[in-house]
């Protein structure tokens, strides 16, 4: 990984920015859900304020699809990190007696994360040289979602209690600066040139365009239907908060700890299961479908683990699961799908995954706040991602059987 980054100064440009803009995030995500807490001690509303960074990407994705698959990359990426630094700013209007500009800004800053995601998923093949830089590329910027959610959320959990929250958004807001700068350094085109420029956008012909190709392609479908699947196990992450503070007793660096073994779990998955997979899709869809188990399991014991440090472990080891299905899921994505259509497909995959959580987390939020137990909520709405697994593990099973037969021709 180290070779790769060292000889592809584009790719290199592409991670860093990736690395500090996931930092600030998760620094914003401690401050907001804190604040919320403290002010209101709604467990809803905690909920809320995950879906804020939720729903709003699903809500712009038909657009964010077409747009990527469109226009230059590169500028999507460096106009959109342009109008995040605005909006984390004005997460700084907000205090313990007004707390809807966070759900406002916030959702803005999620709204405009829908075009980062696909335009970098969907840039990566471009910017590798060959095969063995895609499957690196893949397993490095998937790891690194994970890794800057266990740094930033440790670090964002301490700097917010020592610095205050509202120097988290600041920071927030520095970050997606230093990634637009990164961002401008990148000099090889992100999309093949005969498709960077198609005259026409309509969002929802576009999207369907893309969905008729995931449904021609059982394995892409498949690929796209491992996220939604684990994101109705993985929506209980927005009681997190709520289970820091309100059972083990701990504030912000609760939170940070806990938020920070899921990232670290997330970080660790991929590098682990790209040993194993290596390129082959049907492995990639068997470790799709063991981690929603995986997941179930470790969560309702963290749920009911005497200590948060015991709690921490057993979510470090979910997410191990996860991390490796949500990156290699996106991996299949960059191998199966052509480059006029990327955008959008991965679009369409991280919109499906997005309504998911967003739903999900509504309703774990609605439960905890209704029968005043986190632990009881963690319990059914994991136990249900566990059952969503096994439906998943059954469906794919002819799939892989398929992609697993050699070729007759």
């Amino acid at each position: 990984m180290l070779k790769l980054l060292r000889s592809n100064a584009d790719l290199r440009a592409l991670f860093i920015a990736q690395v500090i803009s996931f930092m600030g995030d998760w620094f914003t995500f401690v401050a907001i859900t804190g604040i919320i807490k403290d002010a209101t001690g709604s467990a809803f509303l905690v909920s809320l304020a995950y879906v804020s960074f939720t729903l709003p990407s699903f809500l712009a994705s038909p657009i964010a699809g077409a747009v990527v698959d469109r226009f230059d990359r590169r500028r999507l990426l460096l106009v959109v990190s342009a109008g995040q630094a605005i909006a984390a700013l004005g997460l700084l209007t907000a205090d313990g007696s007004r707390v809807w500009p966070l759900f406002v800004f916030q959702g803005t800053i999620s709204a405009m994360a829908a075009f980062v995601k696909p335009a970098i998923d969907a840039g990566v093949p471009n910017l590798a040289r060959n095969p063995e830089e895609l499957r690196t590329a893949s397993v490095l910027f998937g790891s690194t979602w994970g890794v800057m959610l266990a740094v930033g959320a440790a670090i964002g959990g301490v700097f917010s209690e020592v610095f205050g929250r509202n120097a988290a958004f600041i920071a927030d807001a520095v970050s997606f600066i230093l990634a637009l700068a990164l961002f401008a350094l990148i000099r090889r085109p992100m999309q093949e040139s005969h498709h960077s420029q198609r005259p026409t956008m309509r969002p929802l012909a576009d999207m369907a365009e893309a969905i008729r190709y995931a449904k021609q392609d059982r394995v892409v479908l498949a690929l796209i239907a491992s996220k939604s699947s684990f994101a109705i196990g993985s929506a209980t992450v927005s009681q997190l908060p709520v289970l820091a503070t309100s059972v083990f007793g701990w504030k912000d660096g609760g939170t940070g700890m806990l938020l920070a073994a899921r990232g670290a779990g997330a970080g660790l998955g991929p590098l682990i299961a790209s040993r194993f997979t290596k390129g082959n899709v049907s492995r990639v869809l068997q470790v799709c479908g063991w981690s929603g188990l995986i997941f179930s399991v470790a969560y309702v014991s963290a749920a009911w683990s005497p200590v948060i440090y015991l709690a921490a472990v057993l979510i470090f080891v979910g997410h191990i699961g996860g991390g490796a299905q949500w990156t290699l899921s996106t991996y299949g994505l960059q191998l199966r799908t052509p480059d006029q259509l990327r955008g959008r497909v991965m679009a369409g995959d991280y919109a499906f995954a997005t309504l998911v959580m967003s739903v999900i987390g509504l309703g774990t939020g609605v439960m905890s706040q209704l029968t005043h137990s986190v632990q009881w909520t963690i319990t059914v709405f994991a136990g249900a991602g566990g059952l969503a697994g096994l439906a998943y593990m059954a469906w794919t099973r002819p799939i892989i059987r398929d992609a697993s037969a050699p070729s007759t021709t």
